[in-house]
């Protein structure tokens, strides 16, 4: 089985991959947080820049439903040395559903044909699809699939669920199951493994498929996938040591506290799951308006509460 880390906006960037990878080295693909400009800009340029993904495969993330504006972002990676991107039709937030893009695009399957004949045609690097399997209703996806098979992907990445469930609902296996039958794609599985358990209902359910997407379950115990291949679980020291690396990495390139601060409290929303009773600690660190104020209650918490992951 290969894992993948899949792009979280604000929270996959290069500071927490580039920890993790050191620290725990057992993802086979990354993810780039989308990159959403016809031009890359300063952030997003750092983000995949080679020097900051050393020893990682990296896969940049387009999120777009404009040819030129794929194109031209794919020609710029394609100067850093990238050989492949990934087409965001996944993302069901709000803002990006309203411009038609992410998960939002997949209510116009025509506008969506055209848009990757042509991107098909002029794109240099090879394409893969992150996609969810309809914008309101299951049923989309029978069309989906069929404009998807037109199309030289790279691979398919499904996560099983509609725009307007957000992450809320379970993930329709029934769907996956149709496409795994059916589809001529090298299929990756995404939604939902949060537990070695969670991976080992769904490697039973499909040994077919060899690639899975973790996002949030990753974010919750970092040594999940470890876990998953057999590893013990992950001591406190070394969650500590990791959680003090993105730390410093994040101070070494934000200026401030403040901005710091915000990086990190997006963490520990996942993060304080991995401990046994975290809720007041929790509230501490969101509280926290000073780096130091937040070390100490980071602190009380690994000092004080088991881990459960």
């Amino acid at each position: 089985m290969l894992f993948y880390m899949a792009p979280m906006e604000g929270m996959s960037g290069y500071v927490f991959r580039r920890a993790y990878h050191r620290r725990f080295g057992d993802i086979d693909r990354y993810f780039t947080p989308f990159i959403a400009n016809k031009k890359l800009s300063s952030r997003e340029r750092n983000d995949i820049l080679p020097e900051h993904n050393e020893g990682m495969e990296l896969v940049p993330q387009i999120l777009a439903n404009r040819e030129e504006d794929f194109v031209a972002i794919a020609k710029e990676l394609q100067v850093f040395g990238y050989r492949r991107v990934n087409l965001n039709l996944g993302c069901p937030s709000g803002t990006v559903v309203a411009k038609g893009r992410g998960a939002g695009f997949l209510e116009f399957p025509g506008r969506l044909d055209a848009f990757l004949a042509n991107i098909f045609e002029k794109c240099p690097l090879q394409i893969s699809i992150k996609t969810r399997i309809g914008k309101d209703l299951a049923e989309e996806w029978e069309e989906l699939q069929q404009v998807y098979e037109k199309y030289p992907l790279e691979e398919l990445i499904i996560h099983p669920r509609v725009q307007r469930d957000f992450y809320k609902n379970a993930p329709n296996m029934e769907v996956f199951a149709q496409a795994a039958l059916t589809c001529r794609h090298s299929l990756c599985y995404n939604g939902d493994i949060c537990t070695p358990e969670d991976y080992a209902r769904f490697a039973a359910a499909f040994p077919q498929i060899s690639k899975v997407m973790i996002g949030r379950g990753i974010f919750k115990n970092p040594a999940l996938v470890g876990r998953i291949r057999g590893q013990a679980t992950a001591a406190k020291e070394e969650l500590r040591a990791f959680h003090q690396e993105v730390l410093e990495g994040y101070l070494a390139v934000l200026s401030g506290d403040k901005n710091t601060l915000f990086k990190m409290k997006e963490w520990w929303v996942y993060l304080a799951e991995a401990f046994a009773n975290p809720a007041t600690y929790s509230k501490k660190i969101k509280k926290a308006t000073t780096v130091r104020e937040y070390q100490a209650a980071v602190e009380s918490l690994f000092r004080e509460q088991e881990l459960v992951v």
